[in-house]
Parts: structure tokens; C-alpha cells; sequence
């Protein structure tokens, strides 16, 4: 009974979750906004099937409202693909045809008072048709993301085929529920809690929003590649960094490109953006002024000046943040050694 119970409760909190998760999307401002409305449709279409296996596995659920939370599976596979041609493809090139699609999903809506849902065989047909429509659009995902080139930010084609992997095994497991190879039929609806919490984690604590509001920029991967290496010289040539006034703006005019462009480069190849990029610079430099023997009598705030920092203050963090130690311990753990 207590197990029950609380398999119930982790059922319902992933269901709440997920449609948090899906109002987060569809509220977000930030990044690839009808990327991010896709993937609430997929969440979506999702919980709403995963809701019916909570509340039928304790209660006897109308077999009408029954085939329409099957029917939210027919948006899943289309809507996962619509999903990585706008993060892969230029917004232009997305018809409103690809939204015939979802003609499956119309018609078993309409149809949904009359489809039979009582557990014998034309059910079964039924949701094997179901089964059989999702697995075909997860294949063409995956062959889709076979298909992506080098060009392609790494980063975003592995959240993409993350994701498609997440909802491929919540279509095995169903399957497998399906055939009677998985006898717990509940063990979707678990499966799915976990996988919302791991996305819930992802998406709120990575910068996919940020990689996917590039997703239609005209820089390849090789520009991008090129353009962060012409940054980097031009830092460690001309150490522009100890500079504690350059911006953006600066760096971007001496390189001829916009700050955009470059704001896109050293997000995408460093996962940073560009004050954490500069600081990156300071702190190594620090790192061995710190342990100099010529500035073994200057004070902390000496060595922040002449890295280019404005502040002891804002050096204090930022050599915290990256290395785990203030200065002054990095100074005493690494000059006695």
C-alpha cells in the first residue's frame, strides 16, 4: 500500500512538472521561440498520455477520454521532428505544409466517440496503429540526426538527440507494455517522471536557450571556429585583456565582424560568455603573478589591477569561481609548493 501510494504521488508530481515545463516553453522569450513551442507540444502531448496511465491504473477512466489521451501520441512524433527542423533548418525554410502532419491526430480526435476502446482486438489494432505512427516519426528523427553535418553546433545536436533518445525509450517501454513483455503498467508513467526531472534540470541550468537562439545564424561551424582562433590571438599577441575598459563592441570592430557574430563564436565553441571569456584570460595571468617571485610582496589588489580587472571585489569572484580558492589561498597553497 505505501509503495503504491507513493508511486502515485512520484506519477502526479512528474505530470505537474512536466506541465510546468510546458508553460515555462511556452512563456520563454529568450532563444528559438518556435523551437521552444514545439518542444512544450511534444511535453505536452506526452503528459497528457502519461496522465491517462496515471489515473487509469486506480480508477476506471471513460473509454471516450481514454482515446483522447491516446490521441495526443499522434502529436508527439510530428512535433519532435518539427522540433529539430527549427533548430537545424533556417526559419524560412519551415512550411505551414509540414503541419498536414497532424492529420492523423485531427481525425482520431473527431473519430475518438466511435474508435474502440475496450481491450479486445480492433483496440489493440488500434493502438498498435498508434504505436506503429510514433515509432515511424522517431526513426525519421533519427535519421535526421544521422544526417546533420559538421556544421551543426555540437552542443545543440546533442541536446536534440538526448531528447529523442528520452522519448524513444518511453515508446520501447510502451511497447513493451503493449506485447506483455513488461507486465507493470505503470512503469511508463515512472519512467517519465524521471525523464522530466532530468530535462527540468537541463533546461534550467544549461544555455540551450542561448545555443538555440544562433540555430539560423548565417555562421557555419568552420567560421565559427576560425573567428574564436582570431580571438584568442589577438588576446594572447596583444594581451588586450589587461585592458579593464574593452567590451564586445572593442573586440568586434578590431576583427571586422558584428558583436552578435561574436558573442554567437565564443558562446558556441567556449560556453562562456564574454565577460567569463576575458576573465578567463586575467585569471591565468594572475594564476602566475600569484605565484611570482617578483610580486610576493604585492598586495592581492595589485595583482587584479594589473590583470586588467576594474576591482578587487568582482577579481575576488571571478578567480573563485573558476579555480575554487580565493587568491590569497591559491597564493599560499601553490607558492610554498
Amino acid at each position: 500500500m505505501v509503495i503504491e501510494g507513493f508511486i502515485l504521488v512520484l506519477s502526479c508530481l512528474g505530470v505537474i512538472q512536466a506541465l510546468f515545463l510546458c508553460f515555462y516553453l511556452f512563456t520563454l522569450k529568450k532563444g528559438n521561440r518556435k523551437a521552444n513551442a514545439f518542444l512544450a507540444l511534444v511535453l505536452l502531448g506526452l503528459t497528457i498520455r502519461i496522465g491517462k496511465s496515471v489515473f487509469h491504473n486506480y480508477i476506471e477512466v471513460d473509454p471516450r477520454l481514454r482515446n483522447l489521451a491516446i490521441s495526443s501520441i499522434l502529436t508527439v512524433g510530428p512535433f519532435l521532428w518539427f522540433y529539430g527542423k527549427a533548430l537545424f533548418e533556417k526559419q524560412q525554410m519551415f512550411s505551414n505544409r509540414n503541419y498536414i502532419h497532424l492529420i492523423p491526430f485531427v481525425l482520431f480526435v473527431l473519430c475518438s466517440p466511435i474508435i474502440p476502446n475496450r481491450g479486445d482486438l480492433f483496440s489493440s489494432i488500434t493502438y498498435s496503429l498508434v504505436l506503429l505512427h510514433f515509432g515511424i516519426y522517431l526513426s525519421i528523427c533519427w535519421r535526421d540526426i544521422l544526417k546533420i553535418t559538421n556544421d551543426t553546433n555540437p552542443k545543440l545536436l546533442k541536446w536534440y538527440r538526448n531528447i529523442v533518445i528520452g522519448i524513444s525509450l518511453i515508446w520501447v517501454l510502451y511497447l513493451g507494455i503493449f506485447v506483455g513483455f513488461i507486465p507493470f503498467y505503470i512503469l511508463g508513467a515512472i519512467s517519465f517522471s524521471f525523464l522530466i526531472y532530468i530535462f527540468s534540470y537541463l533546461l534550467l541550468k544549461r544555455h540551450v536557450f542561448a545555443l538555440e537562439k544562433y540555430s539560423n545564424s548565417r555562421i557555419d561551424r568552420e567560421a565559427s571556429i576560425k573567428i574564436l582562433n582570431r580571438v584568442k590571438e589577438l588576446f594572447e599577441n596583444e594581451k588586450i585583456y589587461l585592458d579593464s575598459s574593452i567590451s564586445l563592441q572593442i573586440i568586434s570592430q578590431k576583427l571586422s565582424v558584428s558583436s552578435r557574430e561574436l558573442s554567437q563564436v565564443i558562446n558556441e565553441n567556449e560556453q562562456k560568455n564574454f565577460s567569463e571569456f576575458v576573465n578567463h584570460f586575467r585569471i591565468t595571468k594572475a594564476k602566475k603573478l600569484l605565484v611570482d617571485s617578483e610580486y610576493a610582496l604585492e598586495k592581492i589588489a595589485t595583482v587584479a589591477y594589473d590583470c586588467g580587472f576594474g576591482n578587487v571585489t568582482s577579481f575576488n569572484l571571478a578567480f573563485k569561481a573558476e579555480t575554487q580558492l580565493t587568491p590569497s589561498q591559491y597564493r599560499t597553497q601553490f607558492s610554498a609548493a
